[in-house]
């Protein structure tokens, strides 16, 4: 018999103990070695489990088979049990069963037969151990009460490990390893663990460590998460090959799929043969991509005492899919129903988040509603009533006509590389199309010159490419000077726009610069403002930048008129400062624009609400309120009715308002600007023409003073 074959029966041929525990049994028994932890014996469980061969069946040491279980481990494991055998066999007491030893330790199975990670629940059994002392007379508790130390320092193995001299003391026999393989109940609660934790499963990132682990659980292939909200339905797709996808479709698309099905039956729903029975998109999607066989997790908040619409009560659907049919059975519905209440949580936790990047000072209600819905709850409206509106607006007065000045010069530069073009072709080779062609292209030019309209810009461009670029190819062909204009041309054009845009980049740039340092400005009275009192502030960029703040007691409930009047004056303050910056660019950067500011007054509330169909995080309730929005789209183009001439001037501030009431409020905030050296003493006033039907407004205007404020601000 050779020597692989000997090591193999040596580890079968066990003794009479371990062959009474059955070699067909479940559980994986070894005998070990207690001095060197090498397995000696093993029933064929143990063998087939861990995947030995006759190869590599000698010297298999008990750390290395099992991950998460270090040599240290093994070695406070091992001395629990000797603790126990030495006050046994030394000292002759009678201590018991302790407790703590019966207690299995959890570790990861090293086996190359098994890719995927498996877990092992095992204990060490050592009654068959003896032990006896080298050295007699080495007695670690000579002197000590030992029945009256057990008694208050059994718990304390550190205190046993310090005093014990464990090298003075021989073991023989055998230590018996019994394990049980565990490894879905291990996922199942390592998944179950790391779902609580989650803020959101729907980050990508998320998503697909969720993934990795229900197709390692469910030996899957692909996965999907399904999240209602009203009547669409997002869905998140995932496998180990394709990665993350995500898509939307309406409910009612799924009305007779196999995941509606799953829902209404509200039960862990096998499809053994996806082919055979999915009938909508989704289902076909699924079997284009090779799934054959799924596992639906329906989550569905029940209410006991009323009957909830599917769409109300229906918060998500977990699947996992298989590309092999009939993949899934009884045991894989047991896992998917103990995953369901940590599911629930995870999904609800999600809806927590979904109301991202709200403003601080309305997040409160934003919280109080995600919490709603996480309970299963009706949704209701976000809604704050009796606010103040509050809108403010710094404009880069003249910008539209400067871009569009950009534009003209950039197509007229783009205009003359293409007749270059032309007459290097014609000097080459005249041919009366190109005459006509060169005719067109001056005229086009031309009208350009006398200047450009919005849809130039791209009309231009959609010019030249469909009646000179089309025939690069043949032009090229046309003499060493047209090959030169075209890499002139296209080296011209050689940008993420395809087409000349210097003067455009150079536009861009000046208007970034403007905007940042308004924003950096607004930003840094933002916060001065909200230690005033919180409230709502949404800010929009573009040529300029503009402002609406809301405030009241429905924000906060600390709303006083005193909070009302000195945000109102902060506000005046921050466009003042505005201004200055503005100035400020001018001066050192040479920046040409200028820059014209104001303020609609609205001394009524008003209520606003989010609506969740639109981008915005607010928009205001009623008919009542409408006026006010209609006003603050229009205002900064707004007449004096006498003069006839923009309401909003460079370096100027103007003030909107309809009563008396709101302009002896504002008047009185004039002269505290005036008495801080913001503004001047003069001011211009009068009525402002009819805007869509709104009559009755009025302005005041004040220069804005470059000085800078004694004592800042």
């Amino acid at each position: 018999m050779d020597e692989a074959s000997t090591s193999t029966n040596r580890l079968l041929d066990a003794p009479d103990w371990l062959l009474a525990a059955g070699q067909q049994s479940k559980f994986l028994l070894a005998a070990i070695d207690p001095n060197t932890c090498v397995v000696q014996h093993a029933n064929e469980a143990f063998l087939q489990r861990l995947g030995f061969s006759l190869e590599n069946a000698e010297n298999l040491h008990l750390c290395d088979l099992l991950d998460d279980f270090s040599a240290a481990d093994q070695e406070q494991l091992y001395r629990r049990h000797l603790l126990r055998l030495i006050l046994r066999d030394i000292y002759h007491l009678d201590v018991g069963e302790w407790r703590f030893l019966e207690e299995p330790s959890v570790a990861t199975l090293k086996s190359p037969p098994c890719p995927q990670p498996s877990h092992l629940e095992f204990w060490l059994r050592s009654d068959r151990l003896q032990v006896e002392r080298i050295d007699a007379n080495i007695d670690e508790f000579a002197g000590i009460d030992l029945l009256d130390w057990l008694s208050h320092e059994i718990v304390s193995e550190r205190k046993w490990e310090e005093k014990i001299a464990w090298d003075n003391y021989r073991v023989s026999g055998y230590l018996l390893w019994e394990g049980i393989d565990i490894t879905s109940q291990e996922q199942i609660q390592r998944l179950v663990s790391w779902l609580i934790e989650q803020d959101s499963v729907f980050s990508p990132q998320a998503f697909m460590e969720l993934g990795e682990q229900l197709r390692s659980l469910f030996h899957a292939d692909h996965h999907l998460l399904l999240r209602i909200q009203r009547q669409q339905v997002q869905v998140s797709m995932g496998s180990a090959n394709t990665g993350y996808q995500t898509q939307t479709c309406s409910l009612e698309s799924l009305t007779e799929s196999q995941f509606i099905r799953a829902a209404n039956a509200n039960r862990i729903w096998n499809v053994p043969s996806l082919g055979c029975v999915g009938t909508s998109e989704l289902e076909h999607q699924l079997v284009e991509a090779g799934t054959q066989s799924l596992l639906l997790i329906p989550l569905v908040v029940e209410d006991e005492q009323h009957e909830t619409a599917l769409e109300s009560s229906l918060i998500g659907i977990v699947a996992v899919g298989s590309d092999r049919p009939n993949e899934f059975d009884q045991l894989d519905a047991n896992h998917a129903n103990a995953l369901i209440p940590a599911l629930k949580a995870a999904l609800r936790q999600a809806s927590n988040t979904q109301f991202s990047n709200i403003h601080p000072a309305v997040e409160w209600r934003f919280r109080q509603e995600a919490e709603r819905r996480s309970l299963g709850l009706p949704s209701e409206r976000i809604v704050f009533e009796n606010v103040y509106p509050m809108y403010g607006l710094s404009d880069i007065r003249g910008s539209a006509r400067e871009r569009n000045r950009a534009i003209q010069a950039d197509l007229l530069a783009q205009f003359d590389l293409a007749l270059a073009i032309v007459d290097a072709v014609i000097q080459y080779r005249p041919v009366a199309f190109l005459e006509q062609l060169r005719l067109d292209l001056t005229a086009y030019q031309e009208r350009l010159t006398r200047g450009v309209n919005v849809e130039d810009e791209v009309s231009a461009i959609d010019y030249l490419r469909k009646h000179l670029e089309l025939y690069f190819d043949f032009f090229r062909q046309c003499g060493d000077a047209a090959i030169q204009t075209i890499e002139d041309y296209e080296g011209a054009c050689d940008n993420e726009q395809g087409c000349i845009y210097n003067a455009r980049d150079r536009y861009d740039a000046t208007i970034a610069t403007i905007n940042a340092a308004l924003r950096q400005n607004w930003d840094q009275w933002q916060d001065r403002m909200q230690e005033i009192l919180p409230h709502y502030c949404d800010t929009e960029v573009a040529d300029g930048i503009d402002h609406i703040l809301y405030v009241g007691e429905s924000i906060n409930s600390q709303f006083s008129l005193f909070h009302l009047h000195s945000l109102r004056y902060e506000q005046l303050r921050s466009l003042c400062e505005a201004a200055r910056v503005c100035l400020k660019l001018r001066e050192d950067k040479g920046i040409p624009f200028e820059m014209c500011h104001l303020v609609l007054v609205q001394d009524t509330t008003v209520d606003i609400f989010h609506d969740e169909q639109t981008e915005r995080l607010f928009d205001v309730q009623g008919t009542r309120d409408t006026r006010y929005e209609i006003v603050k789209k229009r205002i900064d183009k707004g007449l004096d009715s006498k003069e006839k001439t923009r309401i909003t001037q460079p370096g100027m501030l103007t003030v909107v308002y309809s009563t008396n009431e709101e302009w002896q409020e504002y008047h009185q905030y004039l002269r505290y600007l005036v008495r801080e050296r913001y503004v001047g003493s003069k001011i211009d006033s009068g009525t402002i023409e009819s805007l869509q039907g709104i009559t009755g407004l009025r302005f005041a205007r004040v220069r804005i003073l470059p000085e800078a404020v004694d004592g800042g601000q």
